[in-house]
């Protein structure tokens, strides 16, 4: 009799597991990574910091990517495909957010916790994004600004005229690249009044604040669209300024103009102090070369490591904020470093 009561209760727990499963659907023990993309460098670097994170937290991780960054319909298919494994947490690297809103409330009604990263999920509805691991651009700007301050603070000192900081930005409107010229500017010059010396920001009229009789003029150049040759004319007008003694390139494509704007003239390296922001292959050869003096790099090993760090606490309840993932100031000097290398993305 005790057997036969034993089995009918095995036979109950049975189906009423069945039950459940059929009215809800089993959480997936991974945790979905959608980005930007895939088989560049930079993406690569973001993979190994979160599979860094996911072996540290005993979890996971099921990175995707786009083929590239203007394919929105395929990044809002990972991304569904992600919602329908109904994982714990998602990270997400929105190419556009309007394309990935359907997506987003999907995910709002699962219950399933999203975590921006890299440049997040600007403009996403309210609560939906629980935090985002990304690099805080005008900091970064700042680190730029007080390492070139290093290079340039005694031919400034020892001026017996007025000399020009050169500053190229991509645009005037997208938030990552106008912070990282603002935090350049704003570092740069705080350094150099607090030298006792005069600054004149001019150029454009997002950054302009003129000065008359100033020892330092920081010109801020803006091409008229995101166009490479006009990048390189900025550079060449700035180049031919005799008294411009530094230009400082605000992301990968005002870098390369940088570069390629010198390509004639033959100055970096020699009598005007190059500096720019992001790696890729051209501007690390410059680096090496001795035609950049540095530049500043994002911390993709962070970006990746501490997006499945946010994923693994929000999907355990845990109160989450947002985190600077870093950047770092690289030279010919540190670029091999272990610890700067990975972050080196063509």
């Amino acid at each position: 009799m005790k057997k036969r009561i034993f089995s009918i209760v095995v036979v109950l727990a049975l189906a009423a597991t069945m039950l459940a499963g059929c009215g809800q659907k089993q959480q997936s023990t991974k945790i979905y990574l959608v980005s930007k993309g895939f088989q560049h460098q930079f993406w690569q670097a973001v993979l190994q910091g979160a599979n860094e994170a996911a072996k540290e937290y005993g979890v996971e991780v099921d990175f995707q990517g786009p083929d590239n960054e203007s394919a929105y319909a395929q990044q809002v298919q990972m991304l569904n495909n992600a919602i329908n494994n109904n994982p714990p947490a998602i990270g997400l690297a929105a190419l556009d957010t309007e394309s990935c809103l359907e997506s987003i409330k999907a995910a709002q009604k699962a219950g399933i916790p999203i975590v921006g990263f890299d440049s997040g999920v600007p403009g996403a509805p309210e609560g939906a994004i629980v935090a985002n691991a990304s690099t805080d651009n005008y900091a970064a700007g700042e680190l730029a600004g007080e390492e070139t301050y290093k290079l340039l603070k005694d031919t400034i000192a020892k001026a017996k005229g007025t000399v020009r900081i050169g500053v190229m930005n991509q645009d005037a409107t997208s938030e990552s690249i106008t912070n990282r010229g603002s935090g350049f500017v704003d570092k740069i010059k705080a350094l150099i009044e607090a030298d006792g010396k005069t600054v004149s920001v001019e150029g454009h009229d997002k950054w302009a604040n003129k000065k008359s009789g100033a020892n330092v003029i920081i010109e801020v150049v803006v091409p008229a669209s995101v166009d490479a040759a006009l990048s390189a004319i900025d550079a060449q007008n700035l180049l031919n300024k005799k008294d411009t003694i530094c230009i400082y390139g605000s992301n990968q494509f005002s870098g390369e103009g940088l570069i390629n704007g010198d390509a004639n003239i033959g100055r970096l390296g020699k009598d005007v102090v190059g500096v720019a922001f992001d790696s890729g292959a051209q501007i690390k050869q410059a680096v090496r070369d001795g035609k950049l003096a540095g530049a500043v790099t994002q911390d993709p090993l962070q970006i990746g490591y501490k997006t499945v760090e946010l994923c693994v606490k929000a999907s355990k309840g845990e109160a989450v904020s947002d985190v600077d993932t870093g950047c770092q100031w690289y030279t010919a000097a540190n670029m091999d470093d272990p610890k700067i290398a990975p972050n080196l993305y063509d």
